[in-house]
């Protein structure tokens, strides 16, 4: 660990450079110094919610903590083994859920790697989930690119979790306070972790919609899409009769959809610019219709006219319209 006045003179320098700018990671220390005027060499225990409010903040998450555990249980079998806590964090910074190993549980709850305890940026300063919450983005603050000095031993990689309208609902973070924890073997993690956010956020966004149908959205932008376009499942929901009910927060930045285009259902053809010719779409589904009715009943045209609820007449002169077979 670096000592206390050398990482405050590095986290100082670096602010007084004016590189805030340039790279992220001075900006949150500039905002965890100037914003929320927090001193990197203050050593003090991590915040903790009381067990009511712990049991509160559980509770306003209850659908996404029983969704992702099975995704949580994955990522910690695949880290676990190597000194890795897995933590599920709201949209405060309260860890709402965790996995670690027994032997490790002391330690890591010193650390603060703990249900209730708060890693925002407003209370740790520079950290994974804190910091995540900020930037809406996957990362990883490394030992020393920590505020706080008392948090410089943790390796802490991040990723957020969106909800089925495009805002932040919850952070995954997997920490570990190794020594021998690489730079290069936290990217690797990094993967991990990104990939287990976006299957909680997918599997969230199927419950959410149980009832339509889900479709993977058409990437038509390739590599000219902004970066933020790129990220997550690009999932939309179609109801019944293929109005668009819902999307995540990929989708909507691909096709440019905000919360008030999906208030009001619109038809899954509009969001890739087609003009649909509306009588020409009614036939094709009367046809479609007419032909199911009559396979189903062997070209019984009384069968057939009763299954569709009109009279044996109507149904012969459709069938002279569409040009069917009898």
């Amino acid at each position: 660990m670096q000592t206390t006045r050398s990482h405050a003179a590095t986290i100082e320098t670096a602010i007084a450079r004016d590189e805030a700018a340039r790279h992220p990671l001075v900006a949150s220390w500039q905002r965890s110094s100037v914003l929320h005027e927090l001193d990197p060499g203050k050593r003090r225990p991590p915040e903790r919610l009381t067990e009511q409010e712990l049991a509160e903040a559980q509770e306003r998450l209850g659908l996404l903590i029983h969704t992702s555990e099975s995704s949580l249980n994955q990522l910690y079998m695949a880290v676990g083994d190597v000194g890795c806590s897995v933590v599920l964090a709201d949209r405060n910074g309260v860890a709402v859920s965790r996995r670690g190993a027994q032997q490790d549980d002391n330690t890591f709850n010193k650390w603060g790697l703990w249900t209730g305890a708060i890693w925002s940026e407003e209370t740790e300063g520079t950290n994974g989930v804190g910091t995540c919450i900020i930037e809406e983005r996957p990362l990883t603050i490394h030992k020393e690119q920590h505020f706080h000095t008392k948090n410089t031993d943790l390796s802490c990689t991040a990723a957020p979790i969106f909800d089925h309208q495009g805002d932040l609902m919850a952070v995954i973070d997997v920490s570990s306070c190794r020594a021998d924890l690489t730079a290069g073997f936290s990217r690797l993690i990094s993967v991990a972790v990104v990939d287990t956010a976006r299957r909680i956020e997918t599997d969230h966004f199927k419950e959410r919609f149980a009832g339509a149908r889900i479709l993977l959205a058409a990437q038509e932008g390739g590599n000219d899409l902004p970066p933020e376009a790129s990220r997550g499942a690009a999932l939309i929901a179609v109801d019944r009769d293929d109005l668009v009910i819902g999307a995540t927060r990929c989708a909507r930045n691909i096709y440019g959809l905000s919360s008030a285009d999906l208030s009001n259902p619109r038809s899954l053809s509009s969001l890739h610019g087609h003009e649909v010719d509306q009588a020409q779409e009614y036939a094709r589904a009367e046809h479609r219709v007419i032909q199911q009715a009559m396979a189903n009943t062997g070209g019984n045209i009384s069968a057939a006219a009763k299954k569709m609820g009109i009279s044996r007449a109507t149904l012969h002169r459709k069938l002279k319209k569409f040009k069917i077979s009898k």
